[in-house]
């Protein structure tokens, strides 16, 4: 038998347990992995309460958490890529709050000795997000693009990554947060009330593209600076389909999540760990998530 946090109603954190469950057995082409460390997602607690339920169906009890790196345990038939004892980061099939996960090879790569776990666990969900959110909206150098919600977990992923690609970023965030925003690379602008005129302070022609990563109505402002909707693009503001712009829903893979630790290692992107927990206060980790006001990573260690 193994630990593993599940849930057997929806809810808020209370309804979460530390259970014996067991070992789970790799089928054909995928792995198990000792789970070293899961990043902490808002999708998580989106998930807990019940408010994705369409489009993420459930059979309770379930457990949470894809975002993960650990140790190959062991290998499904037909399984090539990685052998026991392989230390990998990338998403779990299975929830990753858990001792043990199992995973598709194709959703996983090499961790490099420099990443340490907590920032290995941190990656496949913002960071996934960030850069084909990016790739999608097709943001180049010289380009000037905006980001909701800068300073969040997705946010400060997209900011690090579209400067990398040597874009000019504009980020919304509450002021409290444009210190952070500035040593990221990026121009803060508060959120709310005005925000079209201090973009357009900044960005006199309008942007080139926006990514909306808040979902608090600044979708209209977000069509009008980039000049119409087909380079923006939200993954929250899903009730916003009618107006043209894109949606951006799902998980990444390998390719992604490789390109992501190469900038990492090359130093472009560098990702704060804010806190970490054990397995047993994974309730703890969800409400400072649900907190919203969490400037990095939030990271499980389970072993």
């Amino acid at each position: 038998m193994t630990l593993a946090v599940q849930f057997s109603e929806y809810g808020t954190s209370d309804v979460l347990n530390l259970v014996d469950v067991e070992v789970p057995a790799p089928g054909p082409g995928q792995v198990r992995l000792a789970v070293r460390a899961a990043g902490v997602n808002p999708f998580d607690w989106k998930v807990l309460q019940g408010w994705v339920r369409e489009m993420h169906p459930l059979d309770l009890p379930a457990g949470l958490g894809a975002d993960v790196a650990g140790v190959v345990d062991a290998v499904g038939e037909g399984v090539t890529g990685f052998a026991v004892g392989d230390e990998v980061l990338g998403a779990s099939l299975t929830p990753s709050y858990a001792q043990f996960a199992l995973a598709d090879p194709a959703a996983l790569v090499a961790k490099p000795a420099s990443l340490s776990w907590e920032v290995a666990g941190s990656l496949a969900g913002a960071g996934g997000t960030a850069l084909t959110a990016l790739d999608r909206l097709k943001v180049t150098e010289g380009e000037t693009v905006l980001i909701h919600a800068a300073s969040g977990g997705v946010g400060t992923f997209a900011v690090q990554l579209a400067v990398a690609r040597g874009a000019k970023v504009i980020g919304t965030a509450s002021e409290r947060n444009h210190d952070l925003l500035r040593r990221l690379g990026a121009v803060p602008v508060t959120y709310g009330e005005g925000l079209l005129d201090r973009v357009r302070a900044i960005a006199p022609d309008g942007v080139d593209a926006v990514l909306d990563a808040s979902g608090h109505g600044e979708i209209p402002d977000s069509i009008e600076l980039a000049g119409g909707p087909d380079r923006v693009l939200t993954i929250v503001a899903f009730d916003a389909a009618d107006t043209g712009i894109q949606l951006h829903q799902g998980t990444a893979g390998a390719e992604v999540y490789r390109e992501i630790v190469r900038h990492i290692e090359e130093g472009h992107v560098r990702v704060p760990i804010v806190r970490t927990y054990p397995l047993t206060q994974a309730v703890a980790a969800l409400d400072e998530s649900r907190t919203g006001h969490v400037n990095g990573k939030l990271v499980i260690l389970p072993q």
